[in-house]
């Protein structure tokens, strides 16, 4: 296993600019420590976290500023100083967030073989509109095996492929049916038409080797480990369909990737805690 005395060296500025905004690595770290705490925490801490993980002043401080314009963070003056806490919106937003995260970790039910089908024809001349619907029904874990037609092997998604189909005018055009796989066609072909679980694999494959042997050396750096761990993981809810074993590859990498992420938060949390507490003293 290899031991490091800091996450930042494997993090250069091109990788927070390019890959992972301020704003998005700004919330994790609200999520993670600032929501469970529910206390003020000042503008230097935010922003020397932030600076650690990659993160320039400038960025760290417009982010702060867009978070609260949109109502999440509130600000105090004390002094010449700043601090800020999360408003009512704000740990509303924040807690959904981490119960999707912490459930998207949970092993999936058993399948009883029903699909949900939903049929929905957006014109080709609407290309915003067709990109809207195939956003939102893949952040739903909806797959398209061919055109207007998209599958989901949960039927219970079906209020959420309404609210979506709904809430771009489309409800009036769109279908949906549950079914069983019958004789024709290959179920295994249509799962791979619907969804690149290869790319998915790959994802899941940079996560395990980026944090698999990782072992942080001081408090600070376990801290800087777990906003890392985390942030990465919150990608993967709108990545993985979560399809039924009976659907994946054997040994599917994802299963390892989330007793990965499981293990280590549960390893690291403590003190990573106790360190953003010191550091919220100073």
């Amino acid at each position: 296993m290899k031991h490091v005395t800091a996450v930042r060296p494997t993090l250069t500025r091109r990788h927070a600019v390019g890959e992972t905004s301020a704003r998005s690595l700004l919330l994790t770290v609200l999520g993670e420590f600032v929501l469970p705490e529910d206390e003020p925490v000042w503008t230097s801490t935010i922003v020397e976290v932030l600076d650690n993980l990659g993160v320039e002043e400038k960025s760290a401080r417009q982010a702060l500023a867009r978070t609260a314009a949109d109502g999440w963070l509130a600000s105090e003056r004390v002094g010449r100083s700043v601090r800020w806490s999360l408003t009512p919106s704000g740990r509303r937003l924040l807690t959904e967030g981490a119960e999707r995260i912490y459930a998207f970790g949970t092993p999936r039910p058993a399948w009883d073989g029903l699909w949900l089908i939903l049929y929905v024809s957006v014109p080709e001349s609407k290309r915003r509109l067709r990109h809207k619907l195939r956003t939102k029904l893949t952040w739903a874990g909806f797959g398209s095996p061919g055109p207007g037609m998209w599958i989901s092997p949960l039927p219970e998604r079906e209020a959420e492929a309404l609210a979506v189909v709904e809430g771009l005018g489309l409800g009036g055009g769109a279908m949906s049916f549950t079914a069983r796989f019958a004789a024709v066609g290959s179920q295994p072909e249509m799962v791979g038409r619907a969804w690149d679980l290869d790319a998915v694999a790959a994802q899941y494959a940079g996560f395990v080797g980026t944090f698999g042997d990782l072992r942080p050396a001081t408090a600070h750096d376990t801290m800087l480990a777990q906003s890392r761990l985390v942030h990465e993981w919150r990608r993967f809810p709108f990545l993985d369909p979560r399809l039924p074993a009976e659907l994946l590859p054997d040994a599917w990498i994802g299963d390892r990737a989330r007793e990965l992420f499981a293990e280590l938060h549960a390893e690291w949390a403590p003190g990573a805690l106790r360190r953003w507490r010191e550091l919220r003293r100073e």
